[in-house]
């Protein structure tokens, strides 16, 4: 084939501004009133989560995420700081009312419950689901030193 030819059988290449240029769908964002706030508080660390009525997550946070780092992540400062970042990334989702879930013994329990208050999210209920062992496995034996 001549060179001639081979130029027409090639399809035409768009120039760069019609590459560059695409249009994007912009994002529909579900508007949900109500929700769950899941709070993890165990002696290391506290993970907060919010959740719409069906369990899908919307957002989360924890105390090393927010910048803590040691000991310092299970304070009750920490948790609040890490409910200030969720109720943030939530409030997109029009989320209003949060049923809370506890989960551990951690020292942000209370400090992450009254930061979501304080953070423009009402509290409809507070349940405890902390994993209780009704005399399940014996424990380690005792240490001879």
């Amino acid at each position: 084939m001549s060179e001639e030819q081979k130029k027409q059988d090639t399809p035409a290449v768009k120039s760069e501004k019609d590459a560059a240029i695409k249009t994007k769908k912009k994002k529909v964002v579900k508007q949900i009133p109500r929700g769950n706030a899941y709070i993890q508080a165990t002696y290391n660390n506290t993970i907060v989560t919010i959740t719409d009525p069906n369990g899908n997550a919307l957002a989360w946070s924890s105390a090393g995420i927010a910048g803590f780092k040691g000991p310092k992540k299970a304070t009750p400062y920490a948790a609040s700081m890490v409910v200030k970042a969720v109720a943030d990334k939530v409030a997109e989702y029009g989320v209003k009312e949060v049923s809370v879930f506890i989960k551990g013994i951690g020292g942000g329990r209370e400090g992450a419950i009254r930061a979501i208050n304080t953070n423009g999210l009402n509290v409809v209920a507070i349940n405890e689901v902390t994993p209780i062992p009704h005399n399940g496995c014996r424990p380690p034996k005792r240490r001879r030193v």
